[in-house]
């Protein structure tokens, strides 16, 4: 006999197979889970039940009989997804199809302090929450910085005044009555590229995001690489010795880092409240600081290819106004730099997706950590 918690993970894994249209009947749905054409249309039968589930329509396929197509129910409910860094947070609502219902980014002070930050979150929730139809089912995180998702604690991130250690999973919980899920937040850009951008058809692939810190996020065959201190990717933290011995890849590479190396301005300068516009004037830069730039990051992006050798790596942020050929650059420079990977050059593309990306994949990490009820 099935225990409760096995149906619930079952119901949980077949609404992901359909949402993700990788189970469109449930004879597609039985193969994919493994199990007979009964068991299956038992999870099915319990999702229309629980208004979860449709199943309508016709789907005819090359050989036999018409299958009767299955699609969630949009308005079953939403999830709501947060990321946010030392400039603004971003948010956004998932209906229970999987579909994006809205996304809004909200300024940050510049002195804003974690408390401050807590506060701004759950006031953004409680607004979303009043004209989003629908039950709240979920609510996903992604938060900058080192993150332990078990404990839901925000670790430590040094951009925000305070943030060391905080209760973020506990605090929402409490608040909202809903499961709360965290996350690093470039690894929620890493489940966005799946559900949303260029990611849906890989394995293997690495979110590069320069912003005002410098990390990544590596997908490694369809799962997320967290590390065992939950610090996997923190590669701003490398000793970079460039013009700045003694530095660290965050004082050059961050976007703001590279806006003042193109600009010419001082370290001290207060960023432009827009970086992306900033950034797009210099988008047909050839000039050597430009040039020093390119290989400053195929120093770096090289490396990281001839250890992990992944599918493509995404660029996220502000450095995406630069556009595609400031990846196409670094990608040769790398060749340069390290002919052993002139046989596989790293393949480097500025996201499709924008600064919503985040919060949409804080919502996906909702979605996919979403169990319903199971009949008693």
């Amino acid at each position: 006999m099935r225990s409760s918690e096995e149906i619930r993970g079952n119901l949980a894994a077949a609404a992901l197979l359909i949402r993700s249209g990788q189970a469109a009947s449930r004879r597609t749905l039985a193969d994919l889970m493994r199990m007979s054409p009964t068991t299956a249309g038992f999870y099915v039968d319990h999702l229309i039940r629980s208004g979860h589930l449709c199943e309508s329509g016709l789907e005819q396929g090359k050989m036999g009989r018409p299958k009767r197509s299955l699609s969630l129910v949009a308005e079953a409910g939403w999830f709501a997804g947060i990321e946010f860094n030392a400039e603004r947070i971003q948010i956004a609502s998932v209906d229970f199809s999987g579909q994006l219902i809205t996304s809004q980014s909200y300024p940050l002070l510049a002195d804003a302090t974690a408390a401050q930050v807590m506060s701004r979150i759950a006031t953004l929730i409680t607004a979303m929450d009043r004209k989003t139809p629908g039950p709240l089912l979920g609510i996903g995180v992604g938060a900058p910085g080192v993150v332990d998702p078990l404990r839901g604690l925000g670790l430590e991130y040094a951009f925000l005044t305070g943030w060391k250690n905080v209760p973020i999973s506990s605090r929402l919980a409490t608040r909202f009555k809903v499961p709360v899920t965290l996350e690093n937040n470039l690894r929620t850009i890493a489940l966005a590229e799946r559900w949303f951008g260029g990611g849906r058809q890989l394995e293997d692939y690495v979110i590069l995001g320069p912003r005002s810190g410098f990390g990544i996020a590596i997908m490694n065959q369809g799962r997320l690489l967290r590390g065992s201190h939950h610090a996997a990717g923190e590669i701003g933290r490398w000793p970079w010795s460039p013009g700045q011995p003694g530095g660290e890849v965050h004082d050059a590479l961050t976007a703001p880092a590279v806006w003042r190396r193109l600009s010419g301005a001082s370290p001290r300068t207060r960023q432009p409240a827009d970086l992306h516009t900033a950034l797009q004037v210099f988008s047909s830069e050839t000039g050597p600081v430009w040039q020093q730039i390119i290989t400053d990051y195929a120093c770096i992006i090289g490396q990281l290819h001839l250890l992990l050798d992944a599918q493509a790596y995404f660029l996220h942020g502000p450095l995406t106004a630069l556009g595609s050929r400031f990846c196409q650059d670094i990608s040769a420079a790398t060749v340069r730099l390290m002919p052993a990977l002139r046989s596989i050059p790293p393949q480097i593309l500025p996201s499709s997706l924008g600064d919503e990306a985040g919060a949409l994949g804080a919502s996906s990490l909702a979605m996919e950590k979403w169990k319903p009820d199971a009949e008693k």
